[in-house]
């Protein structure tokens, strides 16, 4: 009898699927499991590390980044790339200072530049232009800082959004929250964008994987 394909099933195969990966990023995984911490995740991360490492990336911004854990796979990336930075932006101080420590027990220190505040606005003021840049803010910000992105990323340079999917809440068409609002918004707009090439890969919620002309 073949097994039912579910969502879980996907994305334990998938997560499966990812190389072995060291101590520090194993102790991340647990750390966000025991906390409930919305990770991307093994499989999610993964593939952002392959973006970054197949086009070369070697500045790289993070808006929204947690404690780390995607900025890690990012800072792999840079770092076998030759080297470079990947900004890491959060609001919060305690989020920042726990990265910080992940980061150089991951020996990523001199990679990584650390911006507390709004990270649209770090974007804004950071210098740019920037090889690939990783999406994770409050979705009611999608929109918004979709202009900020545009200007900061080069040509020929990759836009990933995570949580796309949303969890399936963008195909109840009762949802009318500011969250799941921002997300259509976002993916209506930059998928009729005749300035990038634009799809959603269905890893874990969802990345959108755009391409800038």
């Amino acid at each position: 009898m073949t097994e039912e394909l579910t969502l879980d099933s996907v994305r334990g195969y998938l997560d499966g699927l990812v190389p072995p990966r060291t101590e520090e990023m194993k102790a991340m995984e647990a750390h966000a499991k025991d906390l409930r911490f919305p990770i991307i995740g093994p499989a999610a991360g993964y593939f952002c590390y392959q973006i970054a490492r197949m086009m070369g990336a070697k500045e790289i911004f993070e808006l929204g980044s947690g404690f780390g854990y995607s900025t890690a796979w990012f800072a792999r990336a840079v770092d076998e790339n030759g080297g470079g930075k990947v900004h890491h932006a959060v609001w919060d101080e305690g989020l920042s200072a726990e990265a910080r420590k992940h980061m150089q027990a991951l020996g990523y220190s001199e990679i990584v530049d650390f911006h507390v505040g709004e990270a649209v606005e770090a974007l804004r003021e950071a210098q740019g232009p920037f090889d690939l840049i990783f999406n994770d803010i409050d979705k009611e910000g999608y929109l918004d800082s979709l202009p900020v992105i545009k200007q900061k990323l080069k040509s020929g340079g990759v836009l990933i959004v995570d949580n796309l999917l949303w969890s399936g809440k963008i195909f109840d068409p009762e949802d009318k929250s500011a969250s799941t609002e921002g997300i259509r918004e976002l993916t209506r707009a930059i998928t009729t964008d005749e300035d990038w090439i634009a799809g959603i890969v269905p890893i874990r919620d969802g990345l959108l994987l755009a391409y800038k002309k």
